[in-house]
């Protein structure tokens, strides 16, 4: 059975998701030239604010990584017997794997991001993969939370956490990266853990992505 990711508050209050979609993407494929930034390093769990540096900067903003490695909201690994919950902020270490850690939901990225394009900010959680493609059509490129494996995650590697918020099922198979492009057959990727423009095949990085509660975030233009 294919676990399924639901996410914790999909809707971002706060954040502006309300401009109209670019129309259908006609075009059977499209890449946007994007900056790519390497998480490490110093943040080998940074894939999040990393892929987010990128975003930013192709919006025009000269932010790094390790400004929203700060900046980000964070919460612990665990507190009074209960874990941390990645839409309430980082979870755990950021900078090694020598210490406990997960990563961060959409949420918490969105909000940061809107500190950087106030208004701006386009959180396409909880919408298709074709939506994200027609904002990479446009000339956007759009920051996702995927599978590691860019595929479905199968059921043993998951694991059900309690919160404070309640129980979730994460996986440690976790990654953020930027989607730069796509053709019929494949998308693109910068990836902070690889290159620029890192090819996948579709079907299977659309299916890892939706374990993970279709995260997405874009911006609107000026």
């Amino acid at each position: 059975m294919k676990k399924v990711f639901l996410a914790l508050g999909l809707v971002l209050a706060g954040c502006s998701g309300n401009e109209s979609p670019p129309p259908d993407a006609e075009q059977k494929e499209a890449k946007v030239d994007a900056p790519h930034i390497s998480q490490l390093p110093e943040l080998e769990r940074g894939c999040e604010v990393t892929t987010l540096a990128m975003l930013l900067q192709h919006a025009g903003e000269e932010v790094d990584k390790m400004t929203l490695a700060e900046e980000i909201k964070k919460v612990p690994f665990e507190q009074d017997g209960k874990r941390g919950h990645p839409a309430e902020g980082f979870v755990g270490n950021m900078e090694t794997m020598d210490k406990p850690g997960l990563g961060v939901y959409h949420g918490p990225i969105a909000d940061l991001a809107e500190n950087y394009l106030p208004g701006r900010v386009i959180d396409l959680t909880g919408e298709s993969f074709e939506d994200v493609l027609n904002y990479v059509a446009d000339g956007r490129p759009v920051w996702v939370l995927v599978t590691s494996t860019f595929d479905v995650v199968p059921e043993e590697e998951w694991e059900t956490w309690e919160t404070q918020q309640g129980e979730i099922d994460i996986t440690y198979n976790w990654h953020s990266v930027l989607v730069t492009g796509y053709d019929e057959e494949h998308v693109y990727v910068n990836d902070p853990l690889d290159e620029k423009n890192v090819q996948h095949p579709k079907d299977a990085f659309i299916a890892g992505w939706e374990q993970f509660g279709n995260q997405a975030i874009t911006y609107e233009e000026e």
